[in-house]
């Protein structure tokens, strides 16, 4: 009788977690995320900030806390990849902004490339956002 139970016990228990399982919180998909860009052009020169944001497309909010792991800026929008410039990160100004520095060498198109984890999704966000640096 005493090993009845225990099975009952443990059958419910079991049970009991997965319908807890079931309300955890949905995640969006990691293709629901996208950065854009908060001011697409720029004046040419030397330590120009471009500010981007990161927004979930379902609910259109601002995601704050996204670990940004790549950044790359070109001119390959003017079929000068090798035009490569340094990309620093800053501090973003409010949740869900995130800041870069660069030298913006010429006038033109310019592609940043940025790669960002989402905390609670898996997969990677990318995107190329083209910025115009004008004279």
């Amino acid at each position: 009788m005493t090993t009845f139970n225990v099975a009952r016990a443990a059958m419910a228990a079991l049970i009991g977690a997965a319908f807890a399982g079931l309300a955890l919180p949905a995640h969006a998909e990691i293709k629901n995320y996208e950065f854009q860009l908060v001011q697409p052009t720029v004046k040419a020169g030397a330590d120009r900030i471009v500010t981007v944001r990161l927004v979930d497309k379902t609910t259109g909010k601002a995601v704050p806390d996204a670990v940004i792991f790549a950044s790359r800026l070109d001119m390959a929008p003017d079929g000068m990849q090798e035009m490569v410039t340094k990309v620093t990160s800053m501090p973003g100004t409010e949740p869900g902004t995130y800041r870069f520095k660069a030298n913006f060498g010429m006038a033109g198109r310019w592609q940043l490339s940025l790669g960002a984890k989402v905390q609670g999704e898996t997969g990677t966000v990318e995107n190329k956002l083209v910025v115009t640096a004008e004279q």
